[in-house]
């Protein structure tokens, strides 16, 4: 996977509580009304001078690095919520309860036996240069992550199991698979337009950030890209569930979380995301700003190296030995109160951490019981690292076994507060166990990470609907193929008990017992000890009233906004009456007097009369 970064990573798709069912979802029809935009007003052309002549842009504050433009290699989170904006997936996620509606694909049902997969895919979708989208496309697409390892570096684990992908004609696409694999309805893939990437090279060196406007199906065009300044995107005219509203959606990087909160107060951003709970607080009154504090769909944890290896059984890295102890990590863990984390760090904006996947997926969430619970007991930590071997010399330092003082480095993100704030408790409680610790904050801390160079490092995902990738990036099959590839792995584990339970619930289309196998794949995890889930933090983000007059959360009831699975926030939101932005006056798409407004999911405007339908026809299954 790529460079960990909390509490930016993750794509957007492990990201509403959904109970999952056997068979595939209902299909989403939409119904189209026009909302007229509005007069500026004398206040918002005085605040964004430009006036009548200026045009509506959309300013997303991000924090996070674009680690690849391309689909096939990116994996943090505002990268692949760039892609679910550029280009379409074989299905999308209801906002409002996470089941699987349509995408790329119209409908989709399996054989009795459930290893063949046809897909309907729908005629009314158009490259953004003009070319027809057909099932051709997602055949490509799936054929090359079969053929090409570098491509399938970011979702290999999906056509893990395919045996043959065809399209028999241009509005079918039929997938063969080896072994039933019940995430078929959740294949969180971008298509991508044959007719470009067949001239690509070299999947593993190419970026798809040299050549724009970046040619796509999705609600919105990549038009602009410079390396941690901005990303411009305009709408797609021709998408087929309608453009988006605003003129243009500008996604501008800050390092620093207090500069975007001063810009979004100043008007220069519309919407900042990953507010401190000081900066919650602080903006919940203020003038023409709106906060969303909602439960969110992310986990915040602790990650050891397990001793990072490749596939071929080549070391990698220099990972402390002492990790590799189970009596060593249970003393770490013993030693961490997550409690105080959560009442102190998160301020109560976040649940104490349990299990893998987060209380907001209800049902896979899994906590460990009163006898398996590892306790905040430093005194017993303290016990067991004696037991295990570990004395302590006169000036009170742990000892490991060759003699030496433990000391261990954490890898912490300099853009994030939350790193910085828990490092320092760690700091503090692991030494009264005698042990030492190191905080590397850094700007990027993906190169040493995917080298194994690393002891420790806080870890963190966005999860979505179906979990199966994220528990895919802990198993063997995800470790780089030798110590110069590129992986899919989250922290190099490698457990063949977990792994044997991944492969038995990707097989499961019985929604109970697929879920009842995560939650003992959960707890194979939490036993290892590899990783540490210190807690699930809120959503804590703000958008402007004055320039976003309505935007849709996933869930639609109390959900997120940055980091959906899906494209709902930047597609369903609507300009603020007389919302202009001073720079964008001329540039981009000419500006238009009506909207085109069509979803199942958005919410009704504020002051506006807005008309949002969904009709739903059965397809053969429901949605896994």
């Amino acid at each position: 996977m790529a460079p960990p970064a909390p509490p930016h990573r993750a794509r957007p798709r492990r990201r509403a509580p959904r109970v999952p069912t056997a068979a595939l979802a209902a299909v989403g029809l939409v119904t189209a009304c026009l909302i007229p935009y509005g007069t500026p007003s004398a206040a918002a052309r005085q605040a964004h001078p430009g006036g009548d002549g200026g045009r509506r842009v959309l300013t997303v504050a991000v924090r996070q690095s674009v680690d690849s433009l391309s689909p096939f290699l990116a994996q943090s989170l505002v990268s692949s919520t760039i892609h679910r904006l550029a280009y379409e997936y074989l299905t999308n996620y209801d906002p409002r309860d996470g089941h699987a509606i349509p995408g790329f694909a119209t409908a989709w049902h399996a054989s009795p036996d459930k290893l063949t997969w046809t897909y309907t895919i729908r005629r009314n979708s158009t490259w953004s240069d003009g070319v027809q989208a057909t099932a051709r496309d997602a055949a490509w697409t799936f054929q090359k992550m079969m053929t090409d390892p570098a491509a399938a570096t970011a979702n290999g684990s999906f056509t893990a199991h395919f045996a043959k992908v065809t399209a028999p004609d241009p509005a079918t696409l039929v997938i063969r698979l080896k072994k039933p694999q019940s995430n078929m309805a959740a294949l969180d893939v971008p298509i991508v337009p044959e007719h470009v990437w067949k001239k690509v090279k070299d999947f593993s060196a190419f970026n798809n950030d040299t050549h724009f406007p970046i040619v796509g199906n999705g609600p919105f065009v990549v038009t602009a890209y410079k390396v941690d300044q901005y990303v411009k995107l305009r709408p797609n005219p021709s998408f087929w569930r309608g453009a988006p509203r605003f003129d243009e959606l500008d996604l501008k990087y800050y390092k620093d979380g207090d500069a975007a909160v001063a810009a979004l107060r100043k008007g220069e951003v519309s919407f900042v995301s990953g507010l401190t709970p000081a900066q919650t607080s602080a903006l919940a009154h203020a003038r023409d700003i709106k906060v969303n504090d909602a439960p969110g769909n992310r986990f915040y944890a602790l990650a050891t190296n397990p001793g990072a290896r490749a596939a071929d059984g080549r070391r990698m890295g220099d990972g402390n030995p002492a990790l590799l102890d189970p009596a060593v990590r249970r003393a770490l863990f013993e030693s961490v109160d997550t409690g105080r984390l959560v009442r102190t760090v998160f301020q109560g904006h976040a649940a104490v951490g349990r299990g893998y996947l987060p209380p907001r997926f209800g049902a896979y969430f899994w906590r460990p019981s009163a006898q398996q619970r590892v306790p905040y007991d430093p005194a017993a930590a303290r016990a067991e690292l004696t037991r295990a071997g570990y004395r302590t010399d006169r000036q009170g330092r742990r000892l490991g076994k060759d003699g030496r003082p433990l000391e261990f480095r954490i890898l912490c993100h300099a853009t994030d507060p939350n790193d910085k704030a828990v490092s320092q408790y760690l700091k503090e409680w692991w030494a009264k166990l005698g042990i030492g610790l190191d905080v590397e904050c850094l700007d990027n801390v993906g190169d040493p990470w995917l080298a194994g160079n690393y002891d420790l490092a806080f870890d963190g995902w966005s999860v979505s609907p179906d979990p199966d990738y994220v528990l895919s990036i802990h198993t063997c099959g995800a470790l780089p193929a030798t110590p110069h590839a590129s992986g899919a792995t989250d922290d190099f584990i490698c457990d063949r008990t977990y792994d044997r339970l991944y492969a038995r619930q990707a097989a499961e289309y019985d929604p109970a017992k697929r879920a009842a196998l995560v939650k003992r794949m959960e707890s194979r995890l939490y036993d290892t000890g590899y990783m540490n889930v210190l807690a699930y933090p809120d959503a804590m983000e703000a958008y402007r009233t004055d320039q976003i007059a309505s935007i849709e959360s996933m869930p639609s009831s109390g959900g997120n906004l940055w980091g959906q699975d899906g494209y709902w926030s930047w597609w369903s939101a609507v300009p603020a009456a007389g919302a202009v932005h001073a720079g964008a006056a001329g540039a981009g798409l000419p500006a238009t007097g009506t909207l085109l407004g069509l979803t199942g999911a958005a919410a009704l405007a504020a002051g506006l009369a807005v008309l949002y339908a969904l009709r739903r026809r059965a397809t053969a299954y429901d949605r896994e």
